[in-house]
């Protein structure tokens, strides 16, 4: 297979305008984004990327879960397509480039290719994955997860946010609701860029990840239920507190995510208390527990080691507990033939690089069970994401474009 050549470069300065301009939808409170999935926000973003794409002479395809393929043709008819991109819907509190820049990048890549005439026997097709963040509704990498058969689909369009909206519903009022089946189309690879949303790559000085693994996950979301009580005169030994409950389950994650070391996590993300009083006990408290791991053993440990803690501890307090899982994939391993691609890109290019672990999940973990499939990551300042001020430089954007243009070209095959 003949590799494209050394002098294949992106345009970094319109890759980075048109993620400038997509941050402009969706504004956050403190310069990132707020462009959570299904939103009014979300739906305008979707337009502007479906114009850039009809202007880089792509058709679209919208599936019913709203996942939109931008497709440049190939000169095979019979080839099956080569596919890139991420999501763009953003955390509510999130930065300019999760998600955003596999799929602009993605872009960027058929912008290129046409400034330059060049066609490939495969055909090449950009993706925007609806609800990767999973914030609004969980569990994340909702419409991947459909298309790779690891949800029924009509469990998805059930989801619920926090307002009891569902996601069939708000997929509707938006007007993205397509009619493809989810899941017919058959892929020749899929490779994802994304930042690192992590310190490593920044702290090696490498300006590549070459990313051979993702973690696994479990989500759990843990309901405690108690007794409103008056803080000032309820004794102490008279209490039935679910925010006590709560506080000695989030020490129990971190002490068993800490005998799991090394390559495990584990941390309490979300977490309410009821009524939220300042001189009511909580009578009741809902949180989530969040365990990751690239070692399936591990996972498992620390699902059930805590389980057994949570159980314990609302015995001895006297609550009442409910444990569901809200989210779980096992751990990923790439394949072989895109993940040499991409680290071959970045050789090429002579770009420093690193194989590396994923830490986060990613629409790519899921596709990766139905099709060969490997990630791009570049650098992020001080490893910061979904916060408002996660931050990348021009020069990491170009460098991640640059080698995800090579390993999807590569295995798109030049023609000509």
């Amino acid at each position: 297979m003949a590799a494209p050549g050394e002098n294949l470069k992106v345009n970094g300065d319109r890759l980075w305008d048109s993620l400038m301009e997509m941050a402009k939808i969706g504004p956050g409170v403190a310069g990132g984004n707020n462009r959570q999935t299904l939103t009014d926000a979300d739906g305008e973003g979707r337009k502007l990327f479906a114009k850039w794409c009809d202007e880089a002479g792509l058709s679209m395809g919208v599936d019913q879960m709203g996942t939109m393929f931008a497709r440049r043709e190939g000169e095979d008819p019979d080839a099956l397509p080569v596919y890139v991109g991420s999501h763009l819907d953003t955390q509510p509190t999130g930065g300019k480039y999760d998600g955003v820049l596999g799929v602009l990048g993605g872009l960027e890549i058929i912008r290129t290719l046409n400034d330059l005439g060049i066609k490939t026997k495969h055909p090449i097709v950009v993706t925007n994955w609806t609800n990767e963040e999973g914030t609004r509704f969980a569990p994340a990498m909702l419409a991947s997860g459909v298309f790779a058969g690891m949800h029924e689909q009509d469990w998805a369009y059930g989801r619920e946010d926090a307002e009891g909206k569902t996601f069939g519903e708000e997929l509707e009022r938006i007007g993205w609701k397509g009619e493809e089946k989810v899941g017919e189309r058959k892929m020749h690879a899929f490779f994802e860029l994304h930042i690192e949303q992590g310190p490593i790559l920044e702290a090696e000085g490498k300006d590549i990840g070459v990313v051979t693994h993702g973690q696994g996950l479990w989500w759990l979301e843990i309901r405690l239920t108690g007794k409103d009580a008056h803080t000032g005169s309820t004794p102490m030994d008279m209490r039935v507190n679910a925010g006590l409950g709560m506080a000695m389950i989030t020490e129990a994650v971190h002490r068993i995510a800490m005998a799991h070391q090394p390559n495990a996590v584990g941390a309490v993300g979300q977490a309410n208390v009821y009524p939220n009083s300042r001189n009511v006990i909580p009578g009741k408290a809902v949180f989530t527990v969040d365990f990751r791991s690239p070692d399936l053993a591990k996972l498992t440990s620390m699902r059930e080691q805590l389980e057994l803690a949570a159980e314990q501890i609302a015995r001895d307090l006297g609550l009442g507990i409910e444990i569901e899982p809200t989210g779980h994939f096992d751990p990923v391993t790439f394949d072989e033939g895109c993940v040499t691609a991409v680290r071959n890109a970045a050789e090429r290019l002579g770009y420093s690089h690193l194989d590396m672990v994923s830490g986060a999940g990613h629409d790519a973990c899921w596709i990766n069970r139905v099709a060969p499939t490997a990630m791009v990551f570049c650098p992020c300042v001080d490893g910061l994401s979904h916060n408002e001020a996660e931050e990348i430089s021009k020069e990491w954007a170009t460098a991640g474009a640059d080698v995800l243009m090579h390993a999807v070209v590569e295995t798109a095959e030049v023609v000509g």
